[in-house]
């Protein structure tokens, strides 16, 4: 029979699978992809550097399940219960919010995705993830401006600059020591719908 001891020092499966991604995904925000190498994933999550290949086949595989779950969860969050019949002005501030809700409570997710969207090591399937959120807040642009409510132009523009914008409250935070949930997001928002708004 298993003393309690024995017991606490024998981590289940599926808490040795979070410690290897929550560890992944702190190094791969510190150092990189390719900065980061599989023992110092390991050394961090207090596992062997044989048991990370017991749960994915690669670096490659193991940043991809981390970016797709992120990302998954990341746009549940924007989009679950979205208002796609309210006002463009409500569904601006209610995009706006939700990435900072998501920001202030996952900051090193959301560094990781911005850090990794574009790269090249990303699966079909996380192409096609990204794909998909591009797709649908695009249309939520191209409907606005159907609607003469934003400014003309390239949907991709207009989001670029917003994101650009969102990025940059973040890292105004890093460089005064400060983390997201002290961002003044309400005026941010403020600032940035008169930037795009008709």
């Amino acid at each position: 029979m298993a003393t309690h001891e024995t017991t606490k020092r024998e981590a289940r499966p599926a808490d040795k699978r979070e410690a290897i991604l929550g560890a992944a995904l702190e190094l791969f925000v510190e150092r990189g992809f390719y900065g980061t190498a599989v023992p110092e994933i390991a050394e961090r999550a207090g596992v062997g550097a044989g048991t990370i290949y017991r749960y994915f086949e690669s670096k490659e595989a193991l940043v991809n399940v981390i970016y797709r779950e992120e990302k998954t969860r990341f746009g549940r969050l924007a989009l679950v219960d979205f208002p796609a019949t309210a006002p463009t002005r409500e569904q601006f501030r209610t995009l706006w919010m939700r990435m900072a809700e998501f920001a202030t409570a996952n900051p090193k997710a959301f560094v990781f995705m911005e850090l990794h969207h574009h790269a090249p090591y990303l699966d079909a399937q996380n192409v096609a993830l990204e794909a998909q959120l591009l797709v649908t807040f695009t249309n939520v642009v191209v409907a606005a401006q159907a609607r003469g409510d934003l400014k003309q132009g390239p949907p991709s523009l207009l989001m670029g600059i917003v994101m650009g914008a969102f990025v940059g409250v973040i890292r105004s935070c890093v460089e005064h020591g400060t983390t997201p949930e002290h961002a003044n997001w309400k005026l941010a928002e403020q600032i940035m719908w008169e930037a795009i708004r008709a």
